[in-house]
C-alpha cells in the first residue's frame, strides 16, 4: 500500500517554454510542493508477487496516513472532503476494503480536525479491529492552539470517545496494547514529550518512563516491549527499549553518537523559572560556556523557537552548544503561544503577536542579569520562523539587543496575505485585512515602526520558502538599509522553509557566530 499523486499535465510540444500557471484555489501554494492546481494524492494497492497496483480511491480529494487493520482487509485513512477543503481543517478518519473498487466510508464527523496529517499520528487499530484510536483536534476557531486529545471511535462508524477529557495537553502516535486493555501514547508536558498510557475504557494516565528524557518517537512490539528514540540536554536522540511489564530504566540499544560526544566538552544546560513583565510564570532553558566561572558576566543570546506552537524540549540542542563553545550564555524561553502547558497559555497570544510572547521571552532575558550571569551590555537575540519573526517584534520595543539574526520571519503582516500558506490561519485569526485593518496594523508593528529598530540584524531566508517567504526578509532588511542601520540579507538559493542543503546549514551556523562574535564579544569576553 502507498500513496501516489495524480501525474503532471503534459509538457507540451515546446519543452523549453513552462506552460502557465493556472491557479483557482482559495489555498493555491505551499512550501515545497510550490503552487498547488487540481492533483491530488490517492491510495494504491500493489502486489508484491505480480508487481500490478490497482487504485483504491479517487476523484477530488487527498487522503493521507493509511493504516492497515489488524485481519488486513481494510485500511483506515485521513481525507479532508468538505465542499471547500481550502477553507477549512476539518479532516476524518475513513475506513476504505482492500479491494479495487470499493466505497470509503466516513468513520469519525467532528467539525475540526481528526487525526490532522500535519499531527503525523496514523489511526491505530484496537487489535480486534473493532476500534480506532486518533489524536482530535480542538474546536476550529483555535486553528493551531488547540489541544489535541485521545479519542477512540468503532471502526464502523458511530459516537467517538474521548478518554481523558481533564488533561489539558497534546498527544499523539496512538498504540494499542497487544491485549487491547490500553492505549500508549505520546503525552506532551511542560519541555519535553513523555510516554504514557491509559486504559482502553478510560481511566488514570500512567505516565511511563518518564523524567529529564524527551522522547520523539516509540514503537510496539506483540511480546510486549517497547522501543523509544529519546534523548536528553546532554545526549543526542538514541534508540531505547523499554518494558511494557516491568519497571526499570529504559535499556539502550544504539550508541551512534557516543564517540563524538565522547570527544566533546558539552555545556551544562538547567532549566529555569522567571516571571514575565506582568507577573506570569515563564518556564525555558539556560546553557552556560563550558569554561563557566561564577561570579563572571558573559555574552549573553536569546534563541527564540519557531511555531510558534511548539516548545523547547529537554533535548540535545547543537546551536546551543555551539554558542557556549563560542563565550556565550544562552537564554531560552518557552514564552505564551508555546504548547505543553495547556490551551490557556497557548492561545494567549491568539491574535496578539508579540506582545505578552515578546515580554516572556525579555523576562528571560532579564532574569539571567538580575543573575549576574549575563552582561547586560552584550546582548544578543535571533530565531527562525515565527523565532524570527518574534525577533523583529523584540528589537522594534527594546534596544538593548546589540546583534539580532532574523531567519524567515515576517513583519508586515499583510504582506503575508495571498503570498504565504497561511490563508485559513490569517482570516481565521486576525480576520480579513480590509475587515479589520486595525488588527493587522497592529501586529505589524515592526515594519511600520522599524525607524525604532536600532539593532545591527542579520536576515535570512530561502529562495523558495512559501512558508514565510522571502519577501518578507527582503522588506525588513530594505528598511533597515534604507534607514542606515548596520544589516545584511542572506538568501539560500533553492531552498525551502526548513534549509536542508549541509553547506548552506553549516554556512548559516558560521553566520550566526561570526555575527555574534563582530558585535558581541571582546577580548576579555567571560571575563570581566
Amino acid at each position: 500500500l502507498f500513496l501516489a499523486g495524480s501525474p503532471a499535465p503534459p509538457a507540451g510540444k515546446e519543452k523549453k517554454t513552462p506552460r502557465p500557471i493556472v491557479i483557482d484555489r482559495y489555498q493555491f501554494k505551499q512550501d515545497e510542493a510550490g503552487y498547488l492546481d487540481k492533483r491530488r494524492q490517492h491510495l494504491i494497492l500493489l502486489d508484491v508477487a505480480s508487481h500490478r497496483t490497482d487504485p483504491l480511491t479517487s476523484g477530488e480529494f487527498n487522503e493521507y496516513l493509511p493504516s492497515w487493520s489488524p485481519d488486513g482487509t481494510s485500511i483506515a485513512f485521513v481525507s479532508k472532503r468538505s465542499k471547500d477543503m481550502d477553507r477549512d481543517e476539518n479532516y476524518d478518519i475513513y475506513v476504505v476494503a482492500a479491494r479495487s473498487g470499493a466505497t470509503a466510508r466516513q468513520v469519525t464527523t467532528f467539525e475540526g480536525g481528526d487525526c490532522a496529517p500535519d499531527w503525523e499520528s496514523r489511526p491505530a487499530w484496537s487489535p480486534d479491529g473493532k476500534l480506532i484510536a486518533y489524536p482530535r483536534g480542538g474546536r476550529p476557531e483555535l486553528i493551531e492552539y488547540a489541544v489535541h486529545q485521545l479519542a477512540i471511535v468503532p471502526a464502523a462508524g458511530g459516537a467517538e470517545t474521548l478518554l481523558a477529557t481533564s488533561l489539558d495537553r497534546n498527544i499523539g502516535s496512538p498504540h494499542w496494547s497487544s491485549d487491547g486493555s490500553a492505549i500508549w501514547f505520546l503525552l506532551e508536558e511542560d519541555r519535553a514529550w513523555q510516554l504514557a498510557k491509559i486504559p482502553s475504557r478510560g481511566g488514570t494516565i500512567e505516565r511511563v518512563a518518564a523524567g529529564q528524557r524527551q522522547i520523539d518517537a516509540f514503537e510496539m512490539a506483540a511480546s510486549g516491549r517497547i522501543v523509544v528514540l529519546a534523548g536528553t540536554t546532554q545526549q543526542p536522540s538514541e534508540v531505547f527499549a523499554l518494558s511494557t511489564t516491568a519497571g526499570g530504566a529504559p535499556r539502550q540499544l544504539s550508541h551512534q553518537n557516543d564517540e563524538l560526544i565522547g570527544r566533546l566538552k558539552l555545556a551544562a544546560v538547567e532549566e529555569t523559572t522567571f516571571k514575565s513583565k506582568d507577573g506570569t510564570e515563564i518556564h525555558g532553558f539556560l546553557t552556560r560556556p563550558p569554561e563557566f566561572h561564577a561570579g563572571a558576566k558573559y555574552p549573553t543570546l536569546l534563541r527564540i523557537h519557531g511555531g510558534p506552537q511548539s516548545q523547547f524540549v529537554r533535548q540535545f540542542s547543537a546551536e546551543w552548544q555551539i554558542f557556549a563553545a563560542a563565550g556565550y550564555v544562552v537564554v531560552a524561553a518557552n514564552p505564551r503561544g508555546s504548547t505543553g502547558r495547556g490551551e490557556t497559555f497557548c492561545k494567549g497570544i491568539y491574535a496578539d503577536w508579540g506582545n505578552k510572547d515578546a515580554q516572556d521571552v525579555l523576562g528571560a532575558v532579564d532574569d539571567a542579569v538580575a543573575r549576574g550571569i549575563a552582561d547586560p551590555d552584550r546582548l544578543g537575540v535571533g530565531g527562525w520562523s515565527y523565532g524570527g519573526m518574534l525577533t523583529n517584534y523584540v528589537i522594534a520595543q527594546d534596544t538593548r539587543f546589540k546583534a539580532a539574526t532574523s531567519g524567515a520571519g515576517i513583519s508586515n503582516i499583510i504582506a503575508g496575505y495571498g503570498t504565504d500558506q497561511y490563508i485559513h490561519d490569517y482570516e481565521t485569526e486576525l480576520g480579513r485585512p480590509w475587515e479589520h485593518p486595525e488588527v493587522w496594523m497592529r501586529v505589524s508593528f515592526p515594519f511600520n515602526h522599524a525607524d525604532r529598530i536600532v539593532t545591527p540584524t542579520l536576515f535570512l531566508c530561502g529562495e523558495k520558502d512559501f512558508n514565510v517567504p522571502l519577501l518578507n526578509s527582503e522588506q525588513m532588511y530594505q528598511a533597515l538599509r534604507s534607514l542606515g542601520r548596520d544589516t545584511q540579507l542572506i538568501i539560500y538559493p533553492g531552498q525551502h522553509h526548513g534549509i536542508s542543503k549541509p553547506s548552506y546549514l553549516r554556512d548559516r551556523m558560521q553566520r550566526y557566530v561570526d555575527w555574534y562574535a563582530k558585535r558581541l564579544l571582546t577580548p576579555a569576553a567571560g571575563a570581566n
